[in-house]
């Protein structure tokens, strides 16, 4: 089965219909008409008042024209027009699960309609196929662990879970039935075939291999109301190297299928690899750590930028950083932050400090020599916060003897820093 991303003839040519300027134009005019479009409807109330009366003498009958007010025409107006950029241009036909939910979020209570929000909306559906691929990592990555790790995706890889499990599989509308629909889709716009309808839906329900031989899968339920779906060969193909394809065909912490020999400049690049931390990432993984760090000691070895330093120092911390890379550490510097320069894993450890929060190197296992030195820095009782590669839960368990707390963070939280690996936050805290 050749594997290809199908978006659609009609998606293409609803897709160039849109023409911001021209659409955020039609809705200023739009807007700025509404004031005479109530006008008009107030004469027309007059008349109708005035037609229900004999000479001007009101009877005992009220009349009610029901004349919305302007800011409720605004509304719809506003609501109307961003539907329509969603709809026409084809993107409920490829945005995520996931996607779909902020959407909708956004439709009950939508920014101005202006070309900046617009562009900041949809500005990552530019690229479809990277959309429909983003869905399928977030479909699976909810429904098993194993798609977690982005060492199980590479292209030919044996042991990728060939089913999952679906709960509260039942009628039209259930949760269970809405991501057996999304696994479904995200699969099929990789293989080439048309989205499920309702009647595919209903088939598969009431019948488990009803689209075995189109689709290569097949659904068995229980009782319990849980569902399994199972993977043939080609699907599980057609997964495989979708995923893979999104994480990226050659991925820095993947373990390399063939052993060379190793340059030593390279190896120092490898380990010294930079994702810097994208704002949100930041904000996710201090959202519980802010209140009562200030006036806290904390380290953030490899800071890159300092992203995770402007935000603690602006919450009252100490923060000291160590960047061996001279530019990045000018940036830190320039910003007013303390910096050594020098490769973390080569500093003294002096356990002074109250916490440690890291994004180290993803590559291979390396993140583990960064997460146990910087143990080593932590006064009695003190807590080590970690961006680390998901491989680091889901398959390699260097840190399992340290006992971590595990958070996954949201599939495509590196995207915007150049790589699609799944991430996970790790916590340890020092025994005091």
């Amino acid at each position: 089965m050749t594997a290809h991303i199908f978006t659609g003839t009609e998606i293409a040519q609803k897709r160039a219909s849109l023409n911001v300027a021209e659409l955020v134009s039609e809705y200023d005019a739009k807007r700025a008409a509404l004031p005479d479009a109530l006008a008009a409807f107030d004469a027309a109330t007059t008349a109708l008042k005035s037609a229900a009366t004999l000479r001007g003498t009101q009877g005992n009958v009220t009349i009610d024209p029901r004349a919305p007010y302007q800011s409720t025409l605004e509304q719809a107006l506003l609501q109307s027009s961003w539907r329509h950029v969603y709809e026409v241009g084809g993107f409920e036909r490829i945005a995520s699960a996931d996607d779909k939910r902020r959407f909708g979020q956004i439709f009950a209570a939508p920014p101005a309609f202006t070309a900046e929000n617009l562009w900041k909306a949809f500005e990552k559906y530019r690229d479809p196929r990277a959309a429909i691929l983003r869905g399928m990592a977030e479909v699976f990555c909810q429904l098993d662990p194993a798609f977690k790790s982005h060492e199980k995706m590479k292209i030919g890889v044996k042991g990728l879970p060939k089913r999952v499990v679906l709960s509260s599989v039942g009628g039209y509308g259930s949760y269970g039935r809405d991501r057996l629909r999304d696994i479904l889709n995200a699969l099929a716009s990789y293989q080439g075939l048309r989205l499920v309808e309702y009647a595919d839906l209903s088939a598969i329900l009431d019948d488990g291999e009803a689209l075995k031989a189109d689709r290569d899968v097949w659904l068995k339920r229980f009782q319990n109301g849980n569902g399994h779906l199972f993977f043939g060969p080609d699907a599980l193909r057609d997964i495989n190297a979708a995923l893979a394809e999104y994480y990226g065909d050659v991925l820095p912490d993947c373990p390399e299928d063939r052993p060379t020999k190793q340059r030593a400049s390279t190896a120092v690049s490898k380990d010294l690899q930079y994702y810097p931390t994208p704002v949100a990432v930041v904000e996710r993984v201090l959202a519980d750590m802010l209140y009562g760090i200030k006036g806290k000691r904390v380290l953030e070895p490899s800071c890159g930028c300092g992203r995770f330093l402007d935000a603690m120092r602006a919450a009252g911390a100490d923060v000291v950083g160590i960047e061996v890379d001279p530019v990045r550490a000018a940036m830190c510097e320039a910003k007013g932050h303390r910096v050594m320069r020098t490769n973390f894993l080569e500093t003294v450890p002096t356990a002074d400090f109250d916490r440690v929060v890291m994004n180290p190197p993803f590559y291979g296992r390396h993140y583990a020599k960064h997460v146990r030195h910087a143990l080593r820095f932590l006064k009695p009782g003190g807590t080590l916060t970690a961006i680390l590669p998901a491989s680091a839960r889901y398959d390699h368990g260097e840190l399992d003897d340290l006992r971590p707390h595990w958070d996954d963070l949201p599939v495509g939280s590196f995207t915007e820093s150049g790589t699609n690996i799944n991430t996970t936050v790790a916590t340890i805290r020092v025994a005091a």
